[in-house]
């Protein structure tokens, strides 16, 4: 691909792209030359912060640009036919989380861009957050002995009514999905593949058609136990987002600081100043335009964008049903 700048699109400009805008604008080596909304006012408000043009649908964005890779945020039931669209016109596509509602639909789209000879895979930022990646060295470094036990939480009052995140057949569930993405990629980046999942729905409160209160138990293939905390509804007040609890130690990330602490010592060891999602955004697509170039793997490879997926499906089957559910893992496939 040479020096030159790797032309982005960006498909979707609502309030993800936002934060996404900023970071492309700090960003070396990239440059975004078109916005495409069906909302054609938002569109335009966004690519003129951006300095580049607006279309109203991806395919006219595709037709007009000479695209290199789009990023795709548009609601999670658009996902399959935007994504292979574009693949079909040999753009790599980084495609905000979920990546599918379902397995079959995110097998469709990865098996279109392997067919392609191009890359796909998913945007999920917390993985690319500069604490949580030094979080994973301390877990791999075995300062903490063996990892015992997982926890994380993702708990805030959010007003859903009004929002797509609540409408199922645009969103495919609740906070289940929405947030818990984020958490079964976290889970398995710490932990490896999982085995299986409990879920447990809480009291429904906003009159919403999907559910905004869930609790999400998860055992790794490893034997390691987990617990996740999900809601729209209520908020923990927790300083951290993720902690992990080691035979010798603990490490915690926090939302301000970041921090572990051996058995042995009384003393926590500070590793990072807290979350910064313009960051994260900004190390995403760093390690995307990489990966383009042959320069760096993904973080998230495409069978992590199924996995995700995967587990999300395992754990509604769980939640309709009350009980332990088994999730599909097998060999590599995409990656």
């Amino acid at each position: 691909m040479g020096t030159n700048a790797v032309k982005f699109g960006i498909v979707g400009a609502g309030a993800i792209s936002q934060g996404y805008g900023q970071a492309f604008q700090c960003s070396d080596g990239v440059e975004v030359v078109g916005v495409a909304d069906t909302r054609g006012e938002a569109a335009r408000s966004l690519a003129e912060v951006l300095g580049c043009r607006s279309y109203d649908s991806h395919g006219a964005l595709a037709a007009n640009e000479d695209l290199d890779a789009v990023l795709v945020c548009t609601p999670p039931a658009s996902h399959p036919d935007i994504c292979v669209d574009l693949i079909d016109q040999g753009v790599h596509v980084l495609c905000e989380k979920p990546f599918a509602i379902t397995s079959s639909e995110a097998e469709r789209v990865l098996e279109a861009g392997r067919d392609k000879g191009v890359l796909v895979t998913m945007a999920s930022k917390f993985r690319y957050a500069d604490d949580v990646i030094k979080a994973k060295q301390i877990v791999d470094s075995g300062v903490l002995g063996d990892i015992l036990l997982f926890e994380n939480a993702f708990t805030a009052r959010v007003d859903m009514s009004e929002r797509w995140n609540s409408k199922p057949e645009i969103s495919g569930g609740g906070v289940l999905i929405d947030n818990g993405t984020h958490s079964v990629d976290i889970a398995r980046y710490f932990l490896g593949p999982l085995a299986e999942v409990h879920v447990m729905e809480g009291k429904r409160s906003k009159n919403l058609e999907v559910e905004d209160t869930v609790q999400i138990f998860i055992r790794s293939e490893q034997g390691v136990m987990g617990n996740i905390d999900l809601s729209w509804t209520i908020n923990k007040e927790l300083d951290r987002y993720i902690s992990i609890y080691g035979s010798r130690g603990v490490v915690v990330v926090g939302w301000q600081e970041s921090k572990y602490r051996q058995s042995s010592s009384p003393d926590w060891v500070n590793f990072g100043s807290g979350y910064d999602k313009v960051q994260a955004f900004k190390n995403q697509i760093r390690n995307f335009v990489d990966a383009m170039r042959g320069t760096q793997a993904l973080l998230i490879n495409a069978d992590d964008a199924l996995a995700s997926v995967r587990v999300v499906e395992a754990a509604y089957e769980s939640l309709g049903q009350d009980h332990w559910t088994a999730v599909q893992n097998g060999d590599p496939v995409f990656t």
